[in-house]
């Protein structure tokens, strides 16, 4: 019975949401969640017959399990989502999220590594093998353009401008973007397809993809996850440090030097400025600084 509604919904996240495969599995997954839970009292119902008593049940069920406030509001987004897609489609006539109460979650900003610290890391790459050499573009790669894990691993070769310094880059939802490119992640780029890449395999529909495992297939995101994980063991650097600290630093180090909010957004792909305040984490000595230079009536 739910089988149907969550391939329709898929359909309509993928057609008309146009979201990134990734994307469209979470929502999926929190689809799943409430079916398991009706499964669990024996009450699986219809979409249409779900009361905001069931979902608030649902909420109090993953608490109990050790599921916390962020997941939790990663799942109601998703509820609503579906919600939306069969008011829609008219499945059901109510919302029964409209009025569910989202738990409050904390903003919790990543460790950002310093430049000292990147160095550091980049540094503990063995380039005397054929990985080390990849591993070496990639976060070289990373750090210079500020990349999602998602857009490092799809990264194209038709999409490399090198001798401009510039990469287009593919973000959520498909939309694309042209970044600028530093020397140090050029060179080992270059490095990289000349002297490794050239002799890898090929996998069939991977022949444009930069960045390749030894299969000639493209890396997965918890590949790229250890790579970096070991770097920092090794490095002796004890910060919580996923790939998304190379993006968040990217950030930060931008603000910090001075650069303008809307470049930064512009470079991170982000929809909203408010996004990339929160990533860039802006203090308020920053903020201050901003306005007693460029406001004519600010007064201290």
């Amino acid at each position: 019975m739910w089988e149907a509604y969550k391939k329709g919904f898929k359909a309509w996240l993928q057609l008309e949401k146009s979201l990134s495969d990734h994307s469209v599995e979470a929502y999926i997954r929190d689809v799943e969640k409430l079916t398991m839970y009706l499964q669990e009292k024996s009450d699986l119902k219809t979409p249409d017959a779900v009361t905001l008593k069931d979902l608030q049940g649902l909420l109090q069920f993953i608490t109990q399990l050790g599921i916390g406030a962020t997941s939790q509001a990663r799942m109601i987004s998703g509820l609503r989502a579906f919600y939306k897609y069969c008011l829609l489609e008219q499945i059901c006539t109510i919302d029964p999220t409209a009025l569910l109460d989202a738990p409050k979650t904390k903003r919790s900003l990543p460790d950002t590594l310093s430049f000292e610290e990147i160095e550091q890391i980049i540094g503990e790459i063995d380039l005397s093998t054929p990985d080390g050499g990849r591993n070496k573009a990639i976060l070289e790669t990373m750090y210079s353009c500020g990349l999602r894990v998602s857009e490092v691993i799809s990264l194209k070769l038709s999409c490399l401008y090198l001798d401009i310094g510039f990469i287009r880059v593919i973000g959520k939802g498909d939309k694309e973007r042209l970044v600028p490119i530093g020397s140090d992640a050029t060179k080992y780029i270059k490095l990289y397809r000349e002297n490794i890449r050239v002799h890898q395999p090929l996998q069939p529909g991977f022949e444009d993809i930069l960045f390749l495992n030894k299969f000639g297939r493209n890396l997965s995101r918890v590949m790229i996850f250890y790579i970096i994980k070991d770097l920092a063991k090794k490095a002796g650097i004890t910060k919580t440090i996923s790939p998304h600290t190379f993006r968040h630093s990217f950030a930060t180090h931008l603000v910090e030097g001075g650069a303008d909010l809307r470049a930064v957004q512009e470079m991170l792909g982000h929809e909203s400025i408010t996004t990339t305040e929160i990533y860039t984490h802006l203090d308020r000595d920053y903020l201050r600084s901003t306005l007693q230079q460029y406001h004519p009536s600010f007064k201290q």
